[in-house]
């Protein structure tokens, strides 16, 4: 080539605009030949490929498997020129149950783990149709869809697949294209099936209408989706994240240690990794609370043991495993599919929309096929029947007739008949001729033209179109639809583990050293059988019960300190012990200050205007405030009452309207008034003066004084009595009350005040950790201003320091099995008491109780 003729073939190219040409066609390759799934039947090209390949080998789920290396050869050979690695790994995942809501292939062989480990070799793996997949590929050979040419022309391929349930939903789809990707989760069948049918009924139905059917992603992994904003916002714009947890829960093992158990993971972890990140986060003391890590993980199902050191509390480690391991993990979604080969991002109902008019194209195009094969067939049946009608004359011109040529050109001219029926004729067996035949000849045409009629019908009727439709998605449904696996919690929370607790009843003890635990009622009561007490083991360090209460996991628990303080915790928050633990100090779980203590605690569900708690402090102030202005916490607590320098707080009560208040002072001064003399506060406030003390007493402690009640009091040496609350008059608040009792140097100063009823039991324990149970009726009851009598002997340096009320335990005669409750004995309690405080007061009487 001379150099004239070389330049004269050479195009100048602008390097810039060959780029950004050559570019934007790789693009669109990859946009609409490779990345994302068509609205229509949900599968991107791979797939369709490899499930019409393997429908066209005969590959259906009542054939035999086949070598996984065959059927990629196929698919690679004659629709997919590209890797078979690629095509391989597809078809892997379309058959893990734990990657596919439904999967499409049955797999033999190993097929991969949740665990991430990878699929044996195409050449040791077999494969073939799973179910569901036949509904995708139902009424292909109808002339449903579209056919076009494959890579080479030399065959040719679906374009869309019919899809007779939409399963761009059910199975989601994931793709990252170039400049955009899709995120689609899946869902569940039943739940999309339903939805479609309510769009078909009601065109104009709204988002609110569909997420009546659908309530959001159901994963094949289950787990749970935090909150329905992220949900809500996909399905209305496209685009939204939400949030998946793992599920757990709680065992305790015989040794009386807790371990988590993790059941269920989010979707697209690898629990293997998960495993690994817990075991790291040990490693470097982010989770000290962990002893040991196990997955016991087998064909049954999914078991991940976390075991926890004594002290550890279970929903705290939860806390953490879901905020720093893959326990809780986020996923965005991104509905971005193909509408007529251009992506688009789609809302829930336009998803539904596109397939339901995919599926009016697949019903009228398969019934304009089934139309004209029954015509075809009945015009072939017409021609038998003119032939049988005339058989003797039809044999006559046959025989006649040279050649078939002659024959056929007689027929046609002496009967009036097509080509095609008398080609049909021509070829008719003897055995057509019997009767037998003739009768079977006209009830297959019978039968047939009421088909014709019924096609015509629904070619001219859309509503039979959308009505054939439901009922062919619904015995889908039915065939191959299941429960939803993933649950969705009402709302985001974070660090709370709420919805993956049991509510159940817990025995919540405090006792006067500060120390807090949590039991289930039926193991604490379990556990109570046959023993002598809790009391012998606090005992020892003169410590006691001084609080027992039976709370929900789900409450919240107030603890009020001396300082004033109140600090909120779930009873789910609580350490969990056994019945002769004396359980964990609270200074481990709030952040107390050295000289700070639990002055009480109120537990709680519901924090509303209308309840009102009364605070009294040592020095006679009281204060009332709504339940509500609690409803809020922080670390280090908030400001519950105000208290002067030297005040500290003793007592809160829940009081409603109308009740009386008796409080009592350690110089023997009792004063009655009624909550209507406090007015409602606010919680950052001081509050009024209760009762006047002077400056060398203080107030002990402060009681709702209930009609009917009576009040105990009880003097350091061990001098009580009671007095029924009507023989003390109803003061005024802020005054310095009447005498209780007579205060001598002998008996000393009162102890300790409790309202009681005569069916009520009082245990008294003095500092050096004696502790005597006596009878409510067997303590002399005395007018006001007594000196009481000897209810407790007391050593000479000893002194009484608390007093607890108890249930009187009474003992119940023998009785035939199931006659039990015919004999039971009510117990008076004090009015106003609920059942769970009642029966806290009884567990209480049982383990102050006396060894058997």
């Amino acid at each position: 080539m001379t150099e004239p003729e070389i330049a004269s073939s050479v195009t100048p190219i602008d390097i810039e605009d060959e780029l950004r040409k050559s570019f934007l066609e790789y693009s669109m390759s990859v946009i609409v030949a490779r990345a994302l799934p068509d609205v229509r039947d949900g599968l991107k090209p791979v797939h369709r490929r490899i499930l019409y390949a393997m429908s066209e080998s005969g590959l259906t789920p009542n054939r035999a498997y086949k070598k996984s290396a065959w059927t990629v050869g196929e698919v690679i050979g004659k629709y997919h020129p590209h890797g078979d690695s690629a095509v391989y790994d597809t078809m892997v995942r379309m058959a893990q149950n734990w990657a596919m809501r439904a999967p499409l292939v049955d797999g033999h062989g190993n097929f991969g783990s949740v665990d991430g480990d990878s699929a044996a070799a195409m050449r040791y793996t077999e494969s073939r149709l799973a179910r569901p997949a036949m509904e995708l590929l139902r009424d292909l050979e109808k002339e449903t869809v579209d056919f076009g040419p494959n890579y080479d022309e030399s065959l040719k391929e679906p374009l869309v697949l019919p899809a007779r349930y939409p399963n761009l939903l059910v199975n989601g789809s994931a793709g990252i294209a170039v400049g955009m990707a899709t995120n689609i989760p899946p869902h569940n069948l039943r739940e999309v099936v339903d939805a479609a049918c309510a769009l078909i009924d009601d065109p104009e139905i709204t988002l609110d209408g569909l997420m009546q059917h659908i309530h959001g992603p159901d994963f094949p992994t289950g787990g749970m989706i935090m909150g329905r904003e992220g949900i809500v916002s996909a399905y209305e714009t496209g685009r939204g994240s939400i949030k998946i947890r793992g599920k757990a829960h709680v065992e305790q093992t015989s040794t009386g240690r807790m371990r988590i158990i993790i059941t269920e993971i989010p979707y697209t972890v690898n629990k293997s990794k998960l495993v690994s990140k817990i075991a790291e986060l040990v490693r470097e003391k982010k989770l000290p609370e962990i002893s040991d890590l196990r997955d016991e993980s087998d064909r049954k199902g999914m078991r991940v043991v976390v075991e926890l050191k004594q002290t550890a509390i279970p929903q705290v480690v939860l806390n953490k495993l879901f905020k720093h391991t893959p326990l809780e993990t986020g996923q965005g979604i991104i509905q971005l599919a193909l509408v007529d080969g251009v992506p688009k991002e789609l809302s829930l109902k336009q998803m539904l929309f596109h397939y339901v008019e995919h599926q009016k194209d697949v019903i009228v195009r398969r019934t304009r096929y089934d139309l004209r094969k029954a015509e075809e067939r009945a015009h072939i049946l017409e021609g038998y029947m003119i032939a049988l009608d005339n058989i003797d004359e039809v044999i006559k011109i046959i025989r006649g007739s040279q050649d078939d040529a002659e024959a056929k050109a007689r027929l046609i001219e002496r009967f009036g008949l097509s080509e095609a029926q008398t080609d049909a004729i021509l070829e008719m067996r003897l055995r057509r001729l019997t009767g037998l035949e003739r009768s079977k000849i006209e009830d297959e045409l019978a039968e047939l033209r009421e088909r014709i009629a019924w096609f015509k019908k629904v070619l001219a009727d859309e509503s039979l179109v959308l009505q054939i439709i439901k009922d062919e998605m619904c015995e889908i449904k039915e065939k191959y639809g299941d429960k939803r696996r993933t649950e969705i919690s009402g709302t985001a929370r974070d660090l709370d583990v709420e919805d993956l607790i049991a509510e159940e009843d817990m025995v919540v003890t405090i006792t006067k050293a500060g120390y807090v635990k949590r039991l289930p009622v039926a193991t604490y009561r379990q556990q109570r059988r046959g023993g002598k007490g809790i009391s012998g083991v606090n005992l020892k360090d003169s410590d006691f019960v001084e609080q027992l209460f039976i709370s929900s996991t789900h409450d919240y628990v107030l603890f009020f300190s001396t300082k004033g303080k109140v600090y909120r915790l779930k009873v789910h928050e609580l350490p969990v012990g056994s019945r002769h633990a004396r359980g964990t100090a609270v200074v481990n779980l709030l952040p107390f200050e050295q000289d700070e203590r639990i002055a009480a605690a109120i537990t709680t569900r519901e924090f509303s205007a209308d309840e009102h708690l009364l605070f009294a402090t040592s020095h006679g102030m009281v204060k009332k405030t709504a339940i509500q202005a609690y409803d809020r916490s922080r670390r280090d607590g908030i400001i519950a009452i105000n208290l002067r320098d030297g005040d500290e707080l003793i007592a809160v009560r829940r009081v409603k309207e109308g009740q009386e208040v008796m409080m009592v002072s350690s110089q023997g001064k009792a004063i009655k008034w009624s909550e209507t003399d406090a007015r409602p506060m606010g919680r950052d406030t001081m509050g009024v003066r209760g009762m006047n003390v002077q400056d060398d007493d203080r107030v002990l402690g402060m009681e709702i004084a209930y009609p009917g009640s009576e009040l105990f009091v009880v003097t350091e040496r061990g001098y009580g009595k009671r007095t029924p609350v009507d023989q003390y008059p109803t003061q005024k608040r802020g005054g310095m009350g009447v005498k209780t009792i007579q205060v001598t140097e002998k008996k000393g100063r009162l102890a300790g005040m409790k309202i009681v009823m005569p069916g009520h039991e009082l245990m008294l324990i003095s500092e050096e950790g004696v502790v005597i149970r006596v009878r409510a009726e067997d303590i002399s009851q005395l007018g006001r201003s007594t000196q009481g009598v000897k209810v407790m002997n007391v050593a000479g340096s000893d002194r009484v320091s608390a007093i607890a009320r108890v249930s009187a335990k009474k003992k119940r005669p023998a009785a035939a099995e199931g006659q039990q409750a015919l004999l039971e004995e009510a117990v008076d309690q004090v009015p106003g008491l609920t059942d769970r405080e009642a029966e806290a007061e009884e567990l209480v009487s049982e383990d102050f109780g006396e060894e058997e």
